[in-house]
């Protein structure tokens, strides 16, 4: 008898302690996506565009939104959907200068996700507007980009824009039940994806001029954050859309290119400049790892990747982001504003980078609980 009560007191000693530190790992999430904002927000002017509008600070509000979302949720801080809604009234929730360009839309991810919460309107008129603009008269460009024919960037004719621009409609849809919204996107994403969707590598090209390349190795040219841009664009996607057919196609990517970039995790933890050629690029890029830790667990959050499958990817992916933040919570290692694998270094930050990390701690953070 007494040795089975040592047993259960054992176990139950076990639980206890699983539960704290289960509870213990979850803070240390927290504190380090509190320490990375808070460094980004004292540091404004750290990236090379300092245009509240650009697409470098969309990708950086979307990671805030969702920081600010478990901030609140669990500590009552309101401190950073504060600073949201500072910079959003300072530009009268206005989206960027070009009409159709994808960058320029991307701002209204944040807007949009804003106005669920507040209930606004002055939030969603203006992403509204122009998206209602753009679907009425959608460009008839060529996807062959050509940055001296700036037409040609009227449409999704680099992978990034997977990221800028349909989860708006995407968001548009999921909020209005238009279907407009939802048609637009499904038809332009397609034929994006047909274009630089290379089936047999199950990577995308970040644009054409990449068809016909090769790394010093031999091997393709895929750039990490060009697929890291997808991926993470998939699950925005995937928040918004019920179940159906349209939603099939997005959910078979994803899980495809899931599988893909699993496999090309490097050892360290990291996914490099070039998805295929590492060794000629081995520093650390947390921008491409960011966004791919963020697709990944949010794949196992919502069911669409297996966990015991998954989650050591994730640990190490993000075990490897935090090796990767400063003591003061500078995020390093950010590849800069580009279109191919380059050359990294610790003291590279941008702000899209630290929306990655952001957004990647949130969904992580969901695998603490």
């Amino acid at each position: 008898m007494k040795r089975i009560l040592i047993c259960v007191c054992l176990l139950i000693s076990a639980f206890a302690a699983w539960g704290q530190t289960d509870s213990g790992k979850k803070k240390k999430v927290d504190d380090m996506m509190r320490l990375v904002a808070d460094w980004q927000i004292a540091h404004p002017n750290s990236g090379a565009v300092n245009d509240d509008l650009d697409w470098t600070h969309a990708v950086l509000y979307m990671g805030m939104v969702d920081w600010a979302e478990v901030a609140e949720k669990e500590y009552g801080d309101l401190t950073y959907y504060k600073w949201l809604l500072k910079i959003g009234k300072r530009n009268h929730f206005q989206v960027g200068k070009w009409m159709y360009h994808a960058d320029f839309i991307a701002v209204g991810q944040s807007f949009i996700d804003m106005y669920k919460k507040y209930g606004d309107e002055k939030m969603i008129a203006p992403v509204m507007s122009r998206a209602d603009w753009i679907v009425g008269h959608p460009a008839k460009t060529s996807l062959e980009l050509d940055y001296g024919k700036m037409e040609t960037l009227d449409r999704w004719s680099w992978c990034d824009a997977l990221f800028m621009a349909p989860p708006v409609y995407a968001k548009l849809y999921a909020l209005t039940g238009d279907e407009k919204y939802l048609d637009f996107m499904d038809r332009e994403y397609r034929t994006t994806y047909d274009y630089l969707y290379d089936k047999g590598e199950r990577l995308f090209y970040r644009d054409h001029r990449y068809f016909g390349q090769r790394e010093s190795n031999g091997e393709k040219v895929f750039w990490g954050r060009g697929n890291a841009w997808v991926i993470a664009g998939l699950a925005e996607i995937l928040k918004e859309l019920p179940e159906g057919d349209s939603r099939k196609f997005y959910e078979d990517l994803f899980v495809d290119l899931a599988g893909c970039l699993a496999e090309l995790q490097s050892p360290d933890g990291y996914w490099h400049a070039s998805l295929l050629d590492p060794k000629s690029y081995p520093s650390p890029e947390t921008s491409a790892t960011g966004f791919i830790v963020y697709g990944l667990a949010y794949g196992i959050n919502a069911g669409l990747l297996d966990k015991d499958t998954y989650l050591p990817a994730v640990e190490k992916g993000w075990k490897a982001l935090t090796e990767a933040v400063g003591k003061d919570g500078k995020l390093g290692y950010v590849q800069p504003i580009g279109a191919d694998p380059r050359k990294v270094t610790r003291d590279m930050t941008e702000v899209y980078g630290v929306g990655a990390f952001l957004m990647a701690g949130c969904q992580y953070e969901l695998l603490c609980e």
